[in-house]
C-alpha cells in the first residue's frame, strides 16, 4: 500500500496549518475562556471561506467530495491547535451524513451552519446549541431537528471548548429522514478522532521541547539531561507508531467491513494513547507550572481525554479488534486486510 500523500492532499493540509497558526492561538483560547465563548465566529468565518468543511460533502450538495484521508490531514492539524470549534465532527461526520439522506437541507445550504448528531454510541451530543440542525437516531432510522425543536440540558465536561447536551426530543417535532448509515459515522468520527490525537500530541511534544531549550537549571537547559530527553523521545516514538496506522485506516475506511473496522479501532486505541503519553509528559517537563491553567498543555490532554471516551471507548474499540483477530484469518501473511488481494 502506497502512503506517499499527494500534492492536492499537502496542500489541503498546509492550508488548514496555516489558517489554524494564525487563528487558533494561546491567546484566543484565553479570550473565549474568560468570555465563556465556546465558538469564534471570525475563526470559522474564515474555515469555511478556505473550504474546509466542503471536503467530504458530495458535489451535489455543493461540496468538493475528498476522500476521509483527505479530511483526516485536516483534522489533524485542528488537534495541533485544540480547535474550539466542532469542524471535525460537523464537516466530517454530520453533515456529511446529512448530505447523504438530505442533500436539500437548509443547514447544508448555509455555509456558516454546523451540524451535529446525536449518536447512539455517544451519551451526549456535541456542540448541539450552536448547530443549525441535529441528526437524531432512534430505531436506526435518522430525524432531523433544530436546537429550538428538542430540550437541550448542559452536561459537565473536562474540555472547557467541548460543549455537551443531553438531548429530550419527540418524533413529532423532528423530520424522518429514514434508515441511515450510523456505523459509517461512527467509522469516520473514530478514525477523525484518531487522527487529532495525533495532532494532539505532536504540540505537547512541542510545547515540551520549546519550553526544555529555555528553561535552565544548574547553568544549563534541562532539555539537556537525559532524563527529559528520554521522556519526550518516548512520546514521540508513540506518535511515528501511531501515525501509520491511522493513515491506514483512513485509506481503509472505505471497505467498511471487519478489517477496516479494525483498523480504525486500532487508530483510536493508539493514536489517543499516544496523545495522553505525549500531554503527560509535557506536563511533567514543564514541572510544577505543567499543572496550573497557565501552561496551554492541560487543554491538550483534556482534550485527548475527552476524545478517548468519545466515540467508543477502549474497551469499545479493543472488543472490535478483537472481532478481527477471532474471526478472520491471522498470521505473517494474513494478518493485514487485503495485502494477499493486492500482491
Amino acid at each position: 500500500m502506497d502512503f506517499t500523500l499527494s500534492e492536492e492532499q499537502m496542500m489541503f493540509a498546509d492550508t488548514a496549518r496555516s489558517l489554524f497558526a494564525d487563528n487558533c492561538t494561546a491567546d484566543h483560547w484565553r479570550r473565549m475562556m474568560e468570555a465563556g465563548a465556546a465558538h469564534d465566529d471570525v475563526r470559522w468565518s474564515a474555515i469555511v471561506e478556505t473550504g474546509l468543511t466542503l471536503v467530504l460533502l458530495p458535489e451535489a450538495a455543493g461540496g468538493i467530495g475528498l476522500a476521509e484521508l483527505d479530511f483526516a490531514l485536516i483534522a489533524q492539524e485542528a488537534g495541533y491547535v485544540a480547535l474550539p470549534e466542532p469542524l471535525v465532527e460537523s464537516a466530517g461526520v454530520a453533515a456529511p451524513m446529512l448530505a447523504a439522506l438530505a442533500p436539500d437541507h437548509p443547514a447544508l445550504a448555509n455555509p456558516m451552519a454546523t451540524v451535529a448528531i446525536a449518536h447512539p454510541l455517544n451519551p451526549f451530543v456535541a456542540n448541539a446549541d450552536t448547530a443549525g440542525a441535529i441528526l437524531l437516531h432512534r430505531d436506526g432510522e435518522a430525524y432531523v431537528a433544530t436546537p429550538d425543536q428538542v430540550t437541550l440540558t448542559r452536561q459537565p465536561v473536562i474540555d472547557p471548548f467541548r460543549r455537551l447536551f443531553a438531548v429530550e426530543w419527540d418524533a413529532t417535532s423532528a423530520t424522518s429522514l429514514g434508515k441511515a448509515d450510523w456505523d459509517l459515522a461512527l467509522d469516520r468520527a473514530a478514525l477523525f478522532a484518531a487522527a487529532q490525537g495525533l495532532g494532539l500530541a505532536q504540540r505537547a511534544v512541542d510545547l515540551a521541547v520549546d519550553y526544555a531549550k529555555e528553561r535552565q537549571q544548574f547553568g544549563k537547559p534541562i532539555g539537556s539531561y537525559q532524563a527529559v530527553k528520554h521522556h519526550l523521545a518516548s512520546a514521540q516514538v508513540a506518535i511515528e507508531f501511531a501515525r501509520p496506522v491511522v493513515l491506514a485506516a483512513a485509506a481503509e475506511i472505505g471497505h467498511c467491513d471487519v478489517q477496516s473496522r479494525a483498523r480504525i479501532s486500532q487508530a483510536k486505541i493508539v493514536a489517543l494513547e499516544a496523545a495522553d503519553k505525549a500531554a503527560r509528559a509535557s506536563i511533567q517537563v514543564h514541572g510544577a507550572m505543567g499543572y496550573s491553567w497557565e501552561v496551554d498543555v492541560h487543554l491538550f490532554l483534556k482534550r485527548a481525554i475527552a476524545l478517548t471516551q468519545s466515540w467508543g471507548t477502549p474497551a469499545f474499540h479493543r472488543s472490535r479488534v478483537a472481532t478481527r483477530i477471532f474471526t478472520q484469518p491471522t498470521g505473517p501473511d494474513q494478518t493485514f486486510a487485503r495485502e494477499t488481494q493486492n500482491a
